[in-house]
């Protein structure tokens, strides 16, 4: 056997699978073994694998095991004289293996060796070879001085940056997305050490590697594509936590306890700044535009309010302090969060989702001003003043930083994205049809064609590629893995990266369209997803709904009790749902709803009330139909049918 390849997976069905289509293809001219073990993912992954995929060998993992434990399930029972550890995130050329099987061959010395990765917008991934990250190079890189002078020597260290990112070198540390390992070398060093969950276990091995005598080397005679961070959200605090503990943990094992205690207290320092800066950002990206639009809104009251004073009563100091410290403020909160339920701060801008909030929240504060007491009334007037200002400045400042170019503010159905195509014509007829039904505002702008003498039906050729997209200005190419191979994918992504352009991946025979906009963020795809209950939208209205009608069902309890015999079951579950245990419409309960979209259990089921026996295929199919094409009308009209059924249980 000559190579045993080990993919990880855990929740990421449409990446594993774009992988493992990669993986066939490069595995078709030697003897291979590929090993896909599951840490208990929960959103159909292995169903998929089942069916697509039946000459994997599949390990079924009942518990999220981390990244070294379930590697070294499989690394057990390999047979290679190599062994690959291989990310389900990645796309592998259709000759990765041989000429890397062919430079570890030619080498007797070669204990580990890496490959040459590019993100998902063919731009290269420094973390493709590394040092060793002792406290001097980790504190060049925890406090960014790496960043600044990556091609530094002294703190450019910890991604080798004065290496040629093209020329084949012995390093330090080798990234566990790709990391081929030589088996002989593997039985004198162990295998992956567990107490590491996720994260550094790359780092642990490559160093007892090198201590073993042999040697980690970068080979960029091929390249993969590395989506990165699907799994896990870079910027998320528990990243940075997860992260920076495996450093310590790395640091103990390795290091003299005073270079160990020394590392730890950088780490954690890193930790704690690193987490506050997360927590920030995070902060700053959801208050930045309500509370811009108060300020903005507040500035309106403050310079109107006593000329209308004036006007009316003769005098500008006619209303007290008390009205701009809690009134107004009062008012701009219930706009800003009738408008944050309306989805009017969702990207890019919806005019009517803006307007229906702006206009519910002044109802809003009509209503109240009309329940409170004559002595605090003090103008309806200038309400209806400030709601016309508020609803006024809100689109004419978006406009203006829209017309600026701030990507932020642009409105919905200004500007289309421009999509190309590249693929034979039964392929992109059918990534066509994907494209249509995933609701996306995007505008296909043509086809380009693999084949030399392109049809009719094709702009050009995939050697046209480049100046095709520089004609058309597109934005955004696909590939369909069916008609190109990955070498030609990734070759391509490599020439046109100065674009400023996003890739995707159709992978055949599924309806997934796989990218990645950059090394930060999580790889993005597009799916035949219809309404899905999935959406942010979705589940801020469900949840919306959910808080509303509990509400009402606890206000109207000395009804219920004439009318309802179990009124007391819709009690005590108003305040399961308020508390968010509960949702009042979800899947049915014992059935596989693995692979849809989580919700939490619900009080009812998305079939009405039957006394009838509902069969479980009718069931599944129900579930999928909740779950893909949501309403709020589906679960008003489900919720009215369930309560009327129990009526009089």
């Amino acid at each position: 056997m000559d190579l045993s390849i080990v993919i990880v997976n855990y929740n990421v069905k449409y990446f594993v699978e774009q992988c493992l289509h990669s993986v066939r293809e490069a595995i078709k001219s030697i003897n291979a073994e590929v090993f896909v073990v599951d840490n208990n993912s929960v959103d159909g992954s292995l169903p998929m694998i089942r069916e697509k995929f039946p000459w994997v060998h599949l390990i079924e993992n009942k518990e999220n095991l981390g990244f070294s434990k379930a590697n070294n399930l499989a690394l057990r029972i390999a047979k290679g004289e190599f062994c690959l550890l291989l990310n389900p995130d990645t796309v592998v050329e259709e000759d990765t293996f041989i000429r890397c099987l062919e430079f570890m061959r030619n080498d007797p010395k070669a204990g580990a060796l890496g490959v040459h990765m590019i993100d998902g917008k063919g731009k290269f991934l420094p973390e493709s070879k590394r040092a060793l990250p002792t406290p001097l190079v980790s504190f060049f890189k925890v406090f960014g001085l790496s960043s600044l002078f990556p091609k530094s020597k002294l703190f450019g260290r910890y991604h080798l940056g004065y290496l040629s990112e093209f020329e084949i070198n012995e390093v330090d540390i080798l990234s566990g997305a790709f990391m081929m390992l030589r088996n002989e070398a593997l039985n004198k060093t162990g295998l992956l050490d567990e107490s590491f969950f996720m994260y550094g276990e790359d780092i642990d091995l490559s160093y007892r590697i090198q201590k073993a005598g042999y040697k980690n080397y970068y080979y960029p005679e091929t390249t993969i594509i590395h989506y990165k961070g699907e799994s896990t959200k870079k910027g998320s605090i528990n990243y940075v936590i997860v992260f920076y503990h495996a450093m310590i943990i790395f640091a103990r094992k390795h290091f003299s306890k005073k270079n160990a205690w020394i590392f730890s207290f950088l780490i954690n320092l890193a930790i704690y700044f690193r987490a506050f800066l997360s927590i920030l950002k995070r902060f700053i990206s959801k208050v930045y535009q309500p509370f811009f639009d108060s300020i903005l809104i507040y500035a309106g009251f403050y310079f109107f309010t006593p000329v209308w004073a004036k006007l009316q009563f003769e005098t500008e100091d006619y209303f007290p302090n008390e009205y701009f410290v809690f009134v107004v403020p009062a008012y701009i909160i219930i706009w800003l969060i009738s408008i944050y339920y309306s989805v009017g701060y969702e990207k890019p801008i919806r005019v009517f989702n803006l307007l229906k909030g702006h206009i519910t929240g002044t109802f809003v504060v009509l209503v109240l001003y009309a329940l409170l007491p004559e002595s605090y009334r003090y103008s309806r007037a200038l309400i209806l003043l400030g709601s016309l200002w508020a609803l006024i400045i809100l689109l004419v400042h978006r406009l203006a930083l829209n017309f600026a170019g701030f990507s932020h503010y642009e409105f919905y159905g200004t500007r289309k994205k421009k999509l190309l195509i590249v693929g034979r014509e039964k392929e992109v007829g059918r990534v066509s049809d994907i494209l249509k039904h995933s609701r996306l505002r995007i505008e296909i702008t043509g086809n380009v064609t693999p084949d030399e003498h392109p049809s009719p039906l094709f702009l050009g050729n995939i050697r046209q590629l480049r100046e095709i997209v520089r004609i058309l200005k597109a934005d955004e190419v696909i590939f369909c893995s069916e008609d190109i191979p990955a070498g030609e994918i990734i070759k391509n992504m490599s020439l046109l990266n100065e674009e400023n352009i996003d890739y995707k991946i159709a992978p055949p025979e599924s309806i997934s369209i796989i990218g990645s906009n950059s090394i930060h963020t999580a790889g993005d795809l597009y799916l035949v997803n219809f309404n899905s209950v999935s959406r942010e939208k979705n589940r801020r209205i469900k949840r919306l709904f959910d808080l509303t009608f509990s509400t009402l069902l606890i206000l109207l309890a000395p009804f219920l009790a004439f009318f309802f015999n179990r009124y007391l079951f819709l009690l005590s579950s108003s305040v399961k749902v308020i508390l968010g245990k509960y949702t009042w419409i979800s899947y049915f309960k014992n059935t596989d709803y693995e692979s849809l979209p989580p919700l939490k259990p619900g009080i009812f089921e998305p079939g009405a009330f039957d006394n009838g026996e509902i069969l479980n295929p009718i069931k599944d199919k129900m579930n999928m139909e909740y779950a893909r094409d949501y309403h709020l009308s589906n679960d008003l009209s489900l919720l009215w049918r369930n309560i009327l059924g129990i009526k009089n249980q």
